[in-house]
């Protein structure tokens, strides 16, 4: 073999590695937080005229905040983070997706800004009732 070819191959040799240690990283950045209490699956999108691409995710339930992470992504912090005395669902819809005829369409409200949750019954149930446990506000408190 010639020098060349030695180094060509140590290169994708490397690469291929860096490739491994990555999706191992995610894969088992997916698996914890999957397995976090109070973490269900769910899609995220913002609502606009032109639509867009439901980005797959995981959520999960906060002291007084619902915490947001891409499936696939190697931030140790969430994606997104909506406070729960902001946070408000306006609408619910099935979505017609093969192989997953009980995925719900969730639309929110968080401030001003509108965007689309995609996840189960069951996870709805969980965020319905989450969002109505809230303890009252400061505001409700004084009066």
């Amino acid at each position: 073999m010639t020098e060349a070819a030695v180094i060509v191959a140590v290169g994708l040799g490397l690469a291929l590695l860096g490739v491994v240690a990555i999706l191992g990283l995610g894969a088992s950045r997916l698996s914890t937080l999957s397995g976090r209490v109070g973490s269900f699956v769910c899609g995220a999108r913002p609502v606009s005229p032109a639509g867009g691409a439901v980005v797959a995710g995981i959520a999960q339930y906060g002291a007084g905040r619902l915490d947001w992470w891409r499936a696939w992504s190697l931030s140790p912090r969430p994606t997104r983070t909506w406070r729960r005395a902001e946070l408000e669902v306006i609408a619910r819809s099935l979505l017609a997706v093969p192989g997953r005829p009980d995925l719900y369409l969730v639309q929110c409200r968080y401030r001003e800004a509108e965007f689309a949750l995609t996840m189960s019954p069951e996870a709805y149930a969980g965020l319905t009732s989450w969002l109505e446990a809230a303890p009252p506000s400061t505001l409700e408190r004084v009066i």
